[in-house]
């Protein structure tokens, strides 16, 4: 039987194990807390833009990439039109060649869809609503930080709001939807496994913006009228 004064070591080493977990993931708790990048670490989205599987992350990766990079080059109308138009060759194509087969061998198959077309992909009432009820719950909460922000609940964040909006005016004047859609997506796949990978020393860089951000926000509140400050504080 263990003596107390070793128990007590081996209660210290786990509570001081525990507290370095908890420090290594503050950070990735604090970056997927607010959605709706909380429903992506949930989802399947979480596992592609971390690479669990290389070849299926690549797929959509490149699968995206390529769309995104044909809508910069052409409408989408024209996209669309020519994925289905694709779509219907490599159909026709291999049902006429199923026909010609089956001709020549003299067989009876069938149609070779015919497994595909007795499936039932009309999509069910609970799951359309399921999905509605989700998409309402976010749009709601959308609805709330717009009017909370522009109708100036708290000035600070109203006038961080402006500022951001203001840094956006210069974005657009240099990158258009679609530009500023790529680099999202390039970003989306290369950003979380670099963080991943030089996690430390990106969290350190973080934590002193954060600091800057702080002590600079602490400063404007001082100058503030009474007023935004005793909204802020409620």
């Amino acid at each position: 039987m263990a003596d107390p004064m070793t128990q007590s070591r081996q209660i210290s080493s786990s509570q001081g194990l525990n507290d370095g977990h908890s420090k290594d993931t503050k950070f990735s708790d604090s970056f997927f807390s607010s959605s709706p990048v909380s429903l992506i670490q949930s989802s399947q989205v979480y596992d592609l833009v971390y690479w669990r599987d290389p070849k299926k992350s690549g797929l959509v990766f490149g699968i995206s990439l390529l769309l995104l990079l044909s809508l910069a080059a052409f409408s989408v109308i024209s996209i669309i039109s020519y994925m289905l138009l694709a779509l219907l060759c490599v159909t026709i194509s291999f049902r006429v060649y199923k026909s010609v087969i089956q001709a020549v061998q003299k067989s009876s198959e069938g149609h070779p869809f015919k497994e595909l077309m007795e499936k039932d992909v009309s999509l069910a009432p609970e799951t359309f609503r399921k999905h509605v009820d989700s998409c309402l719950t976010y749009i709601n909460r959308a609805l709330k930080q717009m009017c909370r922000l522009f109708l100036v609940e708290d000035l600070v964040d109203s006038l961080k709001l402006a500022v951001v909006m203001w840094l956006m005016t210069y974005v657009g004047a240099v990158f258009n939807g679609i530009t500023i859609l790529i680099l999202v997506d390039i970003l989306a796949f290369t950003v979380p496994p670099l963080y991943e990978k030089y996690k430390t020393q990106i969290d350190r860089y973080i934590d002193l913006v954060r600091t800057q951000v702080n002590s600079v926000v602490a400063k404007i509140q001082e100058k503030l009228p009474k007023a935004a400050k005793r909204s802020k504080a409620e």
